[in-house]
């Protein structure tokens, strides 16, 4: 079995989950996919115009405190954005070309990175070109290749196809049939995935 990790670059959460699932997954010897997917359309259809941490101030409260506690125990930094939630369509038509080669992974973990630790705008194309950059890839073609038709209504599949399996929050983790929702689910997905 393999595990499917479901993330959206505007989802707090995902953030400490993208930068440890990789090697949990390797340590586990559990093979992984990454989905990315969009939370708009899932939030939309609740009813909600923003992040669920905004409309319940409490809630939003609690989670940069969470959040504080879990980036120090991963040692990782943690500010938070210069608007959140960000942006993340163009970042994740860009993830989804990365979704299946090599520098995928690492081009999400730099794009988290940018969002919760550097503060950047993760809508400009200008940082994402510096990613890619920074990767040793052609940033004008693949952000060419992003806004293709194609590559967006892959995207709004992707997304659709999130929602058939049941995801209504990032990070989710898929084994099979089975869902696990929220970073602190990570290892018991892959506790599932060696069954």
């Amino acid at each position: 079995m393999q595990v499917e990790f479901w993330y959206e670059f505007a989802s707090t959460y995902s953030y400490p989950a993208a930068m440890r699932v990789e090697q949990a997954a390797k340590d586990a010897g559990v093979g992984l996919v990454w989905r990315p997917f969009l939370l708009g359309p899932i939030f939309g259809a609740q009813g909600w115009n923003d992040s669920p941490f905004n409309i319940y101030p409490a809630k939003g409260r609690y989670m940069w405190r969470d959040m504080a506690r879990i980036c120090e125990a991963q040692g990782l930094t943690l500010k938070e954005p210069v608007r959140f939630p960000q942006n993340g369509l163009k970042a994740a038509r860009l993830a989804l070309l990365g979704q299946d080669e090599d520098w995928g992974p690492e081009f999400t973990r730099r794009v988290y990175l940018a969002n919760f630790a550097g503060q950047q705008d993760i809508s400009d194309e200008a940082v994402l070109s510096g990613i890619l950059e920074a990767l040793g890839l052609d940033a004008g073609a693949l952000l060419a290749r992003s806004n293709e038709q194609a590559n967006k209504d892959r995207l709004k599949a992707q997304t659709e196809e999130a929602i058939a399996k049941g995801i209504f929050g990032a990070p989710s983790f898929v084994v099979g049939d089975e869902l696990f929702w929220g970073n602190d689910r990570l290892d018991a997905a892959l506790d599932w995935a060696k069954r």
